[in-house]
């Protein structure tokens, strides 16, 4: 695929050719499983799954395969009187009955909502309550997270012979789906109709429902092809859970829409896994969290000396990578590695392009506004600012065409003003386009009058050769109103001395400003994430708190 100029792309760009492409036409409206799987079976052979399991077994999935199974599922659930509209929920590792759950659902027109596996039984309630959701498929070593789950839906169990006894009353998922008819017509749901039922990995108050109408498979397509920059050549591996937003909309739906196979592993990240996972299946085209980059760089030492992977490009998403990250990923996995910025909410708006030729590729930079969509950053007035100055990031909803965001189900928050949908994230405006992530807005630390983001501090922290993460807050002060105080977990090899606090602060000093060093620095064992692995600065920024208010 050759690499177009972005500004000429991106200012000619044309959504109504892509729906073309894709699905004809939106108004007429379409079966995402019939978009995804489908129309890759004429030929037989094409393989649409790579799983590797716990054991070290692997198997493969055609796409003839899985529309046939998921033709079967889509039976089961007509057999159950649950169809277009209500929600079925997956409570399973990364495995080939979670693909089949996705997939059928889809087909039946039905809302395919994800649940991470290692949500406990209070975060489960809380979203099948809300989405009224009608079937959870899960497996034995999850089934018990459902019994404190008030109001539980119908389970179908995965693997139900290996289940305790006490649920051994519940259906078998292969004794009762693969006896099914492989026939189905697929059910036609309209563009403005959901497919996808989300919930935002908030970090404070209550998690926010996201119905996401299967019009947005449009922007998830411009994603893959464009900022991922997925070819038909690519091994693709998406190292995300699909019990997340990014992990769903970027490790099933889009390289399937594109016709690609994924990959599964069904195994927990670990350095280890990931290695082999890029060795065995020769993954040419990578993404991930920067957690999970960090981690490969902090176990540098699992790599053999003459160890080449074959990677061509990676993409990050979550949090800004720093330099040193993005080095160690060239030197050491050989591939360039871009930023990228989305939510929930929005699916990605603001990359650095694989496929495009941007103006530039800054460090750390969330880059420039995807094709269909114009992000912008406003300042308190709700202005836009100018180069060199802040603001809230926001996409203007009029001149985004793939933008499909409806606003949250069952709340009442309304995050828009005029035009403008706001993110709640802050970022520096470069003035051409592009922008650079700083912080939430209200992980801010205003400290003696200097406004300084927490990422910078902890990109500069994790650029000393002792650091493996970092999580940076602001602790009142009453000289300062904030001071900042940075938790510190530290590489094996490395001791939390007096002494390597002041070489952290004096490094911070010299490498990013002298207002802007943590005068505080504890060295903690982990620090505390979503089970998408951001970090919970909210936490930490109580913790702070709570010293204070000791005295």
């Amino acid at each position: 695929m050759t690499t177009q100029n972005y500004q000429q792309f991106y200012d000619n760009f044309n959504v109504s050719q892509v729906e073309q492409e894709m699905v004809g036409s939106l108004e007429a409206g379409f079966n995402v499983c019939e978009e995804i799987i489908d129309k890759w079976c004429s030929d037989p052979n094409r393989v649409a799954l790579r799983h590797e399991g716990l054991d070290g077994a692997s198997s493969v999935y055609t796409f003839v395969e899985l529309k046939e199974k998921s033709s079967q599922f889509a039976n089961y659930l007509t057999s159950k009187g649950i169809g277009r509209g209500d929600c079925v929920s997956a409570l399973l590792p990364r495995s080939p009955e979670l693909m089949v759950v996705i997939l059928g659902t889809l087909r039946a027109g039905a809302v395919y909502q994800p649940l991470f596996t290692a949500f406990g039984s209070g975060a489960i309630e809380y979203r099948v309550q809300q989405a009224n959701t009608r079937l959870i498929v899960t497996d034995p070593s999850n089934r018990p997270k459902l019994d404190d789950v008030e109001g539980c839906p119908e389970v179908l169990l995965v693997n139900a012979k290996h289940a305790a006894k006490q649920y051994n009353t519940e259906e078998d998922f292969a004794s009762s789906v693969f006896v099914q008819s492989s026939k189905f017509e697929p059910v036609c749901v309209g563009h403005d109709e959901p497919f996808l039922q989300m919930f935002t990995s908030g970090t404070v108050g209550k998690s926010k429902g996201v119905a996401v109408p299967t019009k947005a498979i449009l922007s998830f397509y411009v994603y893959m092809r464009y900022a991922i920059g997925l070819t038909p050549e690519d091994n693709f591996w998406n190292v995300a859970d699909p019990g997340w937003a990014y992990g769903l909309y970027y490790a099933v739906v889009g390289p399937l829409l594109l016709g690609n196979a994924t990959h599964f592993c069904e195994a927990g990240f670990t350095p280890e896994t990931t290695y082999e996972m890029l060795r065995k299946y020769n993954i040419t085209n990578l993404a991930a969290a920067p957690t999970a980059y960090r981690l490969l760089m902090a176990n540098d030492g699992q790599l053999r000396a003459d160890d080449k992977f074959n990677l061509r490009v990676a993409s990050s998403a979550g949090e800004p990578l720093n330099p040193e990250v993005i080095s160690w990923v060239k030197r050491r996995l050989g591939c360039p590695v871009m930023d990228h910025y989305g939510q929930t909410e929005t699916g990605m708006t603001a990359c650095n392009h694989h496929l495009l030729d941007q103006p530039v590729v800054r460090v750390g930079s969330m880059g420039y506004s995807m094709p269909g969509h114009r992000v912008v950053a406003l300042d308190a007035d709700f202005n836009e600012v100018g180069e060199g100055e802040q603001g809230q990031l926001a996409v203007d909803v009029s001149r985004s065409p793939l933008f499909f965001f409806p606003g949250y189900t069952w709340q009442e928050k309304k995050p828009y003003h005029g035009n403008y949908y706001l993110t709640g994230d802050v970022v520096l405006c470069h003035g051409d386009g592009s922008y650079s992530f700083t912080g939430r807005d209200d992980d801010i630390i205003t400290t003696a009058g200097y406004r300084v983001g927490p990422a910078d501090v902890e990109n500069t922290l994790l650029e000393h050769e002792s650091v493996a993460e970092s999580g940076v807050v602001g602790k009142p002060d009453n000289k300062r109103g904030a001071i900042i105080k940075a938790y510190v977990v530290l590489k094996l090899g490395f001791e939390p001395t007096e002494q390597l606090i002041q070489t952290l602060q004096t490094h911070v000093r010299s490498r990013l400003s002298t207002h802007a060093f943590p005068r505080e620095i504890e060295f903690v064992d982990d620090l505390p994430k979503t089970p998408s692995g951001k970090i919970q600065r909210f936490v930490l920024r109580n913790r702070a708190r709570d010293e204070v208010d000791a005295y």
